[in-house]
């Protein structure tokens, strides 16, 4: 049985920087979700630079644009670490793919979290046009606070509210930050350098999360 609700509400987790920690985000919240025992679907909505798939360990292949014509299960791939969370690559960039078909043909018996692009062009438009809510992602770097908040202004305008903003790389937010982006600080993600999700602090970093605003929303 889910423990984290029965909203079948599609999550982007989105930010305007490269590297910010999106598709680890991604993916730490979708195993806290399956440790939840919830039925997860993990997009990467990033068809230029996609990279999900490397971090989960699985083919980049079939992945989105197979989602036209194939299952869910035929088009992505059982997460290695957690059987619940089926990971959808985004596929060869050269693959034909309507990005907003293929979301919506994702099944409403799933938690769907959507790693987008980075930027504010149309790439990482069109998954938060689909998208119930925005998850925000940004290290404490000015840079990175400067595109968060760009795209917080472009997932209100495309009617994916934020719901909060997490802050990677650090322990404890910079004061204001709440009042910068207009919502509320989750909490923090250290993001150690390496094995991540064998790291226990971080695992449990992405537990807590799920408590604190995020649970209600996917």
């Amino acid at each position: 049985m889910c423990h984290a609700g029965t909203t079948d509400a599609m999550l982007a987790v989105a930010g305007g920087k490269g590297g910010c920690g999106k598709t680890t985000t991604t993916l730490g919240l979708a195993g806290a979700l399956a440790r939840a025992e919830c039925e997860v679907v993990a997009v990467d909505a990033d068809r230029a630079m996609p990279n999900l798939h490397e971090l989960a360990g699985v083919p980049r292949d079939p992945g989105l644009p197979a989602l036209d014509t194939a299952s869910l299960e035929a088009a992505g791939h059982a997460y290695p670490d957690n059987p619940r969370v089926r990971i959808v690559p985004a596929g060869e960039p050269t693959a034909d793919c309507s990005l907003p078909q293929a979301l919506m043909n994702l099944p409403d018996t799933h938690h769907t979290l959507i790693d987008c692009p980075a930027g504010a062009g149309p790439a990482a438009a069109a998954p938060l046009r689909i998208a119930d809510r925005t998850l925000l992602v940004s290290t404490p770097n000015p840079a990175s606070l400067c595109n968060a908040v760009k795209t917080a202004a472009m997932a209100r305008a495309l009617s994916a509210p934020p719901i909060g903003v997490i802050l990677t790389r650090c322990e404890t937010p910079p004061a204001g930050i709440g009042r910068l982006f207009d919502c509320t600080v989750l909490g923090c993600i250290s993001l150690p350098s390496d094995k991540i999700f064998e790291n226990r602090q971080t695992v449990a970093e992405f537990d807590t999360l799920l408590g604190r605003g995020v649970l209600g929303n996917i």
